[in-house]
Order: structure tokens, then C-alpha cells, then sequence
């Protein structure tokens, strides 16, 4: 009875929602006047790289600001206002919304242009944990690149007379991030072999480790709602014993409780192990810092590794 009252309850909640969504979606929608017009994203990761394509040409809003994690955010009603206002929406994908897929998933029913960055990279380059797929594609910059062209054509579809502008902007952002991906393979490499190692909170990290040269392990798994158990952080600090790992990290947008009980129990097993800092994950930093841009957040996640790793340096 209390499944059955659990899945009428879900039935009810997504129909309701299907009904504002609907009556929002009356809401008159802005003519996209150049200098303008309107893309919502979820991310601000994904904000980021739409202001790089998109200039001065288009207003970008993102629903989750700094620090907020993607994988428990829901979306509220104000959110569905602005989405069904805006003329493009740009998300990620591949999960990463995973309590607002539904509304996601519904845009193009709703007459709302959106586009899946992640979702329009080569199905070969996704990487999987079983049937699913790893969201966090930004962390291999080569990769992110690959997402530059399906954003142009998306922005050149809903305003074709700014089209060379976009496309122009596309490819400097792609030579920018080439240069970025070399700089990235440069200083991994001042990490000893043995030390690359990154444990961080949750597994967000593979694809960096899988471009860049490094072992990856999250306390958690893909998505921060799955729970660690205490099995995992114990297996998990039997391997930073025995390889003698210098650091462990936490992440901006989580709590840093996994990663200090795996550093507890490292100590207990006789290895003093360090916090090597905070790095960014699915979020950027502040705004009007350097860690609020792609670029930086990413130069900022190096430095910290290298510092950690590399010269075994730790915060207190």
C-alpha cells in the first residue's frame, strides 16, 4: 500500500507540474532584439562557456549559482518561468540535472529551444560507471572544446544575422582551449608517477584523469546522492596508505565529511595523509574572481593538484 500510495503521489506531483508548465508556457516570449535576447543555463559552468561564444550579442542567466551542487538541485517555480522565457536553454545532460531531467526533457514538447552540450559530444568519448554515464565532461578541456560547435549552431539557428559573429567567437574559444589543454598536460606532469593519485568527494574527476595522466578515485560515486558506506571509505583508505599519497582533496560545492573520515581513517592505519585544498567541480567560482570563469577554475584545480601532489604541500 505505501508503494502504491508512493508512486500515485510521484503520478500527481508530474502532472501538476505538467500543468504549470503548460500555463507558463503562454507567458509571451521576448522578440530577441540583437544585444537582448535570452539563454538560460543550469550550470554556471555551462553560463560560462555561452558568454564566450555568445558576447555582448546575448544575455546568459544561470539557474544554480556558485558552489550549488547539480545533482540535488530542483528546480522551483520561478526557475520555470524563466526557462519558458528564454529563448534558448542550455544545459548539460547526460544526468547531471538528475531532480530536474523531467523538466528538461519536456522543453521540446514545450516549443523551447535547448541544447545538451554533453549530449552532443561523440558517444565513444562518454565514459560510463555501468549503464551510466559520466556528466562531467568539462574536466577533460579537449573534450569540453568538442562542444564549442553544437553551441555555435545553436545560437546561429536563433539569431542567423549575428551567425559570423558566433562562429568567429567559437573558434578563438577553441584555440583558447587548446592552449589550456596543453598548460594542463605541462604541469600534471610535475607530479612523480607514483604520486598521481587524486581522491576527492565524489567521483567527478575520471575524465581529467583519463586526459591528464592520474588515477581517480571518489568517495561517493557519479552523483552526489548515492551515500558512501563505511566498506568504501575503508577500502579507499587502505589504498592512500599503502601508496604513500601526500594528499587528499575536498570539492567547492560538497560537504568535506567523506573526505576527512577517509583521512581519519588513513591515520589509523599509521600514514599521515594532508588535505591538499578545495577544488572546483560542478561549479565555478564567484563571479568577478578568477575561478568564476572555465579557464581559471580549471588553472585553479591544477595548481592545487600540483601543490598537493607534486611537492606533497597541504593546507591545515
Amino acid at each position: 500500500m505505501r508503494r502504491l500510495l508512493a508512486v500515485l503521489m510521484t503520478v500527481m506531483s508530474l502532472a501538476a507540474m505538467a500543468w504549470g508548465l503548460g500555463n507558463l508556457r503562454r507567458i509571451p516570449r521576448p522578440a530577441g532584439e540583437p544585444g537582448s535576447w535570452s539563454v538560460v543555463t543550469t550550470t554556471t559552468i555551462a553560463a560560462d562557456l555561452v558568454r564566450q561564444i555568445g558576447g555582448d550579442r546575448v544575455r546568459v542567466s544561470s539557474l544554480m549559482g556558485p558552489g550549488v551542487d547539480p545533482h540535488q538541485y530542483r528546480a522551483r517555480e520561478g526557475d520555470l518561468g524563466r526557462i519558458l522565457e528564454a529563448r534558448l536553454v542550455v544545459y548539460h545532460g547526460l544526468h547531471l540535472e538528475g531532480r530536474m531531467t523531467h523538466v528538461l526533457e519536456a522543453l521540446p514538447r514545450l516549443g523551447v529551444p535547448s541544447l545538451a552540450l554533453g549530449e552532443s559530444l561523440p558517444e565513444d568519448r562518454i565514459l560510463r560507471h555501468g549503464e551510466a554515464p559520466d556528466p562531467h565532461v568539462w574536466m577533460d578541456v579537449g573534450l569540453w572544446a568538442q562542444a564549442v560547435p553544437g553551441l555555435v549552431e545553436a545560437l546561429c539557428r536563433i539569431d542567423p544575422r549575428e551567425a559570423d559573429g558566433y562562429r568567429q567567437r567559437g573558434e578563438q574559444t577553441i584555440h583558447r582551449l587548446a592552449a589550456l589543454d596543453a598548460w594542463v598536460r605541462e604541469q600534471v606532469r610535475r607530479i612523480p608517477p607514483e604520486q598521481r593519485l587524486l581522491v576527492t568527494a565524489h567521483d567527478a574527476f575520471a575524465y581529467f584523469g583519463r586526459a591528464y595522466g592520474l588515477e581517480v578515485r571518489g568517495v561517493q560515486g557519479l552523483s552526489t546522492v548515492t551515500e558512501a558506506g563505511g566498506r568504501d571509505i575503508g577500502l579507499l583508505a587502505e589504498e592512500v596508505a599503502r601508496r604513500q599519497v601526500a594528499s587528499l582533496f575536498v570539492e567547492t560545492s560538497l560537504s568535506p565529511r567523506l573526505v576527512e573520515a577517509v583521512m581519519r581513517s588513513v591515520a589509523a592505519q599509521g600514514h599521515e595523509v594532508g588535505l591538499g585544498g578545495a577544488l572546483f567541480s560542478d561549479s565555478l567560482g564567484s563571479p568577478g574572481t578568477s575561478e568564476g570563469t572555465y579557464e581559471g577554475m580549471i588553472r585553479a584545480n591544477v595548481r592545487t593538484l600540483v601543490r598537493g601532489l607534486a611537492t606533497g604541500a597541504t593546507e591545515p
